[in-house]
């Protein structure tokens, strides 16, 4: 059954193109629960056959990111404030809650996007708190590019050197998912280090 899933969706992506890299991950990235290893380790997969290229593929798994990225962040920023505003007290959230998010976005939204694009599930949610806060929409769309182009680059070279092997790709991307939580750990450790050093500098 499993299998079979894999080649749908590799028939899918390979009749689609690159289009399809773009809508899959567009989904991905939007609230609709539609995982990403499903999308770019099939692109990895079909690259290695030379039915696509690497790079391109990538590129297109960074922009459908992006673009389900802001189709969140702009849905939050126009209804999500109103309604948060207007019910929140019924969960507790007051417009203290708001200017505290606001102001913590304003600080570390950058940190907190690229970290956040890296991990399982809160990848598809970080958009939503910083278009609350209209985070910098530059910064937003920087860092969430950068945190999906290394994730989709993670996905498509696992599917390029892998292949069909779906008992292998579980394995390595289980793998992939610890080391990267591993690294956002170590990149979010430099970050409060470097400012605890730059406040007690000042």
């Amino acid at each position: 059954m499993l299998a079979e899933i894999v080649n749908f969706i590799v028939e899918l992506v390979a009749n689609m193109g690159y289009i399809g890299i773009v809508i899959m991950m567009f989904l991905e990235s939007s609230f609709f629960p539609f995982p990403s290893e499903v999308a770019m380790i099939p692109a990895g997969y079909l690259a290695s056959k030379g039915e696509m290229n690497i790079y391109a593929a990538i590129a297109c798994g960074v922009l459908g990111s992006l673009l389900g990225s802001l189709f969140n962040y702009f849905l939050a920023a126009t209804l999500g404030k109103k309604l948060m505003l207007r019910y929140g007290r019924y969960i507790f959230f007051t417009e203290e809650t708001m200017r505290k998010v606001e102001l913590y976005f304003d600080r570390h939204g950058h940190i907190s996007i690229f970290s956040g694009r890296l991990v399982p599930v809160v990848r598809q949610y970080i958009s939503l708190p910083a278009g609350l806060a209209r985070m910098n929409i530059f910064l937003f769309s920087l860092f969430t590019s950068a945190g999906a182009m290394i994730w989709s680059a993670v996905l498509v070279f696992l599917g390029y050197f892998i292949g069909e092997n779906q008992e292998m790709i579980e394995r390595y991307l289980y793998v992939a998912i610890i080391a990267t939580l591993v690294f956002v750990i170590f990149i979010a450790a430099i970050y409060v280090f470097v400012r605890k050093r730059r406040k007690k500098n000042h």
